[in-house]
């Protein structure tokens, strides 16, 4: 969209927003965080069973949404009704999480700061339900009641049903147990774990980096398990205090990879149910690597594991007999820049081939493997992205998939046919995540003028067969107060400075005044694997900045997710570059706009959008006057391995590449108003990267406000802290750009 576009466009919604507003209700920063959520009703963890005729998932109370219970709709009937509420299992007594589960959870995304039933697992018959609760294991028999397989003052984690649904296997105290399901007889797979080894469990960089969170997998013939032994006792011990609400302080001893310094050893095995005997699999002469990714095939007799090189420019897909010392190396992923890694590796059952996604020309796109002579053929090709594969119907030879066909800022489903031919099957313009079962999908999916929805669908043609939650904005939506005063958003392109086509999203104050110009804020994430603009609902900070009188640009820039290899890779062994100039060229757009103070210009963001926010203070102190930064990295040498050598290498290599990533080469410049805020008990960011932050400037007279959060860790979670936070926020913008 052009300036002209957007000016047009402005003008024309400022006489409709204001003749509505009159009357209307605006967003206050307490409805924002407050419950109902300001979205409507949410649903997570969904799933369909085996045969398609019921949807499950995960919800809270009105009354209290952060703890879940386990939901089914009935696809037939259209019903939803409530299947295990979790406050009477737990006697209405609040769950109890052990330390190990709490940081599990923390680096989960997904169910983060949730309590309750976080997940759960249908069995391959679709005939029960598996889900944990308060560190117990529990299942529920479809039409019966719910059993309880363990009560032990120990923490069952990582719970899952084999393949058969004969045995629940889970972890306790590092060791990987099975019992059977009908006889409740429990076995003990592994041992050796200590305070330093552990089995079946993944390790740290895993989760938080390379998206695995577990440390097992069954045999489809329920034989045998693979499983993953780590040996922390090289990993870096850092001492780590977390200063709590009462103003104590916990001392812990934590051990976390920065970057270049040790990893974790790996091993990898396989138990056989019947006797524990272990086989353990060579992976290698080369022992610091990942474990990326392990999978069997069909035959139950060979694993597939991916091992990844520690500078993530080598991935092999290896298969290993389970039972013997043989094993080839099938394929292997090379790129200069790194290897994303994926879930999209796909046997079909008859052992003859496999689907697999790679980024070889640059973008992520489908290609099927023969098994027996090697031979690939390419699926899909084009200069966009294959997101995952969600299923393969062989009855039909069709490949269903997610991605970025119609443009990187929306997602849909998409099928390929035996003929080869790519067909769209979602239909709205939009964000669509998909789970796509017999004939059938769920589709939750979000517009900026539809909240989140859950709905079924059908394959064939894509059109809506029946609403698991339809969150209609009508007169008792949570937003239906606010709707008519929402903030105008904007979609558009501008130039980074090669030429490549940046993304943005632009909020703009619903009561404009014609030949007013208003101060701006850029508010990016900035980082690898992220992606902010997007054609979904949004309703945030942001919306209340809009709406206090502030122009909003959300700005995509280089280095970031969906856009292919090429654009990732413009921050290979350079963070803090090209983020910072095509920023600046977001300021520039903004400066064309009439309506825009170009001298009164900010910024916000919160991780990587925190050290986004002091590079830009820091590297364009001419065009960034204020800036809120949360949780900031500084100094990636304070990060974690897995991460930040992935895009930056090791600190040991030649070059100053660490030290050109850092805020701290750029401190001198700083001559604006900056808030800093960090919680006390973050394990992410860790709390340290604020601390040298703020020596350093205060060492040299560098002027800065700060706002800590005792207890509180990466996600500073709670209704009254954000309500504080954003409080905060907006009295500093309003202080500093006004």
């Amino acid at each position: 969209m052009n300036k002209a576009t957007v000016i047009a466009a402005l003008m024309m919604g400022t006489g409709l927003v204001g003749a509505q507003g009159a009357t209307a209700e605006n967003l206050t920063i307490e409805r924002l965080v407050a419950s109902p959520s300001i979205d409507g009703p949410a649903v997570q963890g969904l799933k369909m069973s085996p045969d398609g005729k019921r949807i499950t998932f995960l919800r809270g109370k009105e009354e209290n949404q952060a703890q879940l219970d386990l939901w089914e709709f009935d696809v037939a009937s259209g019903n939803a009704s409530l299947l295990v509420d979790s406050a009477k299992l737990l006697d209405g007594g609040a769950e109890e999480l052990s330390e190990e589960e709490k940081a599990r959870r923390e680096r989960n995304r997904a169910i983060a700061g949730k309590s309750g039933i976080v997940d759960y697992f249908w069995s391959a018959d679709g005939s029960m339900l598996l889900f944990p609760l308060g560190g117990d294991v529990y299942v529920l028999p479809l039409g019966g009641t719910v059993k309880r397989l363990t009560e032990t003052p120990e923490y069952e984690t990582d719970i899952k049903f084999s393949p058969k649904g004969n045995y629940v296997s889970f972890i306790r105290s590092r060791e990987l147990y099975a019992v059977e399901v009908a006889s409740g007889k429990e076995v003990r797979l592994t041992e050796g774990a200590s305070a330093t080894v552990a089995n079946g469990m993944a390790e740290f960089a895993a989760q938080e980096e390379l998206g695995r969170f577990t440390g097992y997998w069954w045999s489809p013939d329920e034989s045998k398990i693979a499983f993953e032994q780590f040996d922390e006792s090289k990993v870096l011990v850092k001492d780590r205090y977390e200063v709590q609400p009462d103003g104590g302080v916990v001392a812990l001893k934590q051990r976390y990879p920065e970057a270049g310094s040790a990893n974790v050893t790996v091993r990898l095995g396989v138990v056989a149910l019947a006797d524990q005997s272990v086989n353990w699999i060579d992976l290698g002469d080369d022992m610091d690597i990942y474990l990326a990714r392990v999978n069997w095939l069909p035959d139950s007799q060979t694993v597939a594991y991916q091992r990844l090189n520690r500078a993530q420019t080598r991935l092999d897909l290896v298969f290993a007999e389970a039972d013997r010392d043989v094993q080839t190396t099938f394929l292997s992923e090379e790129s200069d820049i790194w290897v994303n890694l994926t879930n999209d590796l796909r046997f079909t059952s008859d052992g003859k081939s496999m689907f697999w996604t790679s980024e070889r020309t640059g973008y992520r796109h489908l290609y099927r493997y023969d098994l027996s002579d090697g031979s690939v053929a390419t699926l899909t090709s084009g200069d966009w992205v294959v997101d995952s594969i969600e299923k393969y119907d062989a009855d039909t030879d069709t490949v269903y998939f997610s991605g970025y066909k119609d443009g990187p800022i929306e997602k849909h489903l998409y099928k390929l046919g035996a003929d080869g031919a790519v067909a769209r099957i979602s239909q709205e313009k939009g964000w669509h995540d998909v789970t796509v079962g017999e004939g059938v999908f769920i589709d939750k999916f979000s517009s900026p003028e539809q909240p989140p929805q859950v709905m079924v669908r059908s394959l064939v043609d894509g059109s809506t067969l029946s609403a698991v939650l339809a969150n209609k904005l009508d007169a008792s939506h949570p937003f239906h107060a606010y709707a008519s005063s929402q903030v105008k958003q904007e979609f558009g392109t501008i130039k980074a400075g090669d030429g490549t086509d940046l993304y943005y999203r632009l909020y703009l104050p619903n009561d404009m005044q014609a030949g007013k110009r208003y101060p701006a804020i850029m508010a990016p994430y900035g980082g690898p694997h992220g992606q902010r603009v997007k054609y979904g609902w949004s309703v945030d900070f942001n919306d209340i900045l809009a709406q206090q009188g502030f122009v909003v640009m959300v700005l995509d820039n280089r280095g970031m997710w969906n856009r292919g290899l090429k654009f990732e890779g413009h921050i290979k062994n350079a963070m803090g570059t090209v983020e910072v100039e095509d920023q600046v060229s977001g300021v520039n757009y903004l400066k064309t706009l009439s309506f825009v103070d170009g001298d009164k210009v900010g910024m916000w963001g919160w991780s990587y959008g925190g050290y986004m926010t002091l590079m830009n203070l820091f590297k364009a102190p001419d065009v960034f006057k204020a800036g809120v930064a949360v949780a900031p990295v500084t100094d990636w040498r304070l990060y974690d391995t897995a991460y930040t050598e992935r895009y930056l290498g090791l600190p040991s290599a030649p070059g100053n590449v660490y030290e050109n990533s850092s805020v701290f080469k750029y401190v001198d410049n700083f001559n604006g108003k900056l808030l800093l805020v960090h919680g006390m008990a973050d394990d992410n960011v860790f709390f340290d990267n604020s601390v040298k932050l703020m020596s350093v400037l205060q060492n040299k007279r560098k002027p800065f406000e700060l706002m800590t959060y005792p207890g509180k860790k990466h996600g500073i979670r709670g209704e009254d802290t954000r309500a504080h936070l954003w409080h905060m926020a907006l009295e500093f913008f309003n202080r500093t750009l006004k």
